[in-house]
C-alpha cells in the first residue's frame, strides 16, 4: 500500500508533483528539472603591441591556466588571430572579461578580450 507524499491540501500544486511508481507501489515525489546556465566563451584577441608574456600572465592569474596550457593557448591567438581563454557562466564570463581590460590598460597594452555565447 502506498502512503501519498503531500505537501499541501490534496488538489494542490504539491499534491500534483506526486505519483505513485507502478512497479515498487511507493509514492514518488517528482522534482522540477533545473536548467544549466548558457555558457559563454572569453576570446582573448591578437595585436601587434601586447607581449606575449603578458598574454601568458593574463592566461594563468585571471584563468587559473597552468604554464603549459596558457602558452598552448597564447601561441594559438598568436597564429590565428583569436583563442578561448576559457568558458564560463554569463556572469564570471563578464567578470572576466572586465578584470582582463582592465588589467591591459594598467599595463599599457591594447589587448582585447571579449565574450560569446558559446
Amino acid at each position: 500500500m502506498a502512503i501519498p507524499l503531500t505537501a499541501g491540501p490534496p488538489g494542490s500544486d504539491d499534491d500534483k508533483k506526486t505519483r505513485t511508481d507502478k512497479q515498487s507501489g511507493v509514492a514518488v515525489k517528482e522534482r522540477p528539472k533545473v536548467q544549466q546556465p548558457k555558457m559563454y566563451k572569453v576570446l582573448l584577441h591578437n595585436d601587434h603591441f601586447t607581449t606575449m608574456e603578458f598574454v601568458i600572465w593574463i592566461l594563468q592569474t585571471v584563468f587559473r591556466q597552468s604554464e603549459a596550457m596558457a602558452t598552448s593557448i597564447m601561441l594559438h591567438i598568436h597564429k590565428t588571430g583569436i583563442g578561448v581563454a576559457g568558458v564560463f557562466p554569463r556572469e564570471i564570463a563578464e567578470s572576466k572579461t572586465h578584470k582582463v581590460l582592465e588589467l591591459a590598460k594598467q599595463n599599457d597594452f591594447p589587448l582585447q578580450c571579449t565574450y560569446e555565447e558559446a
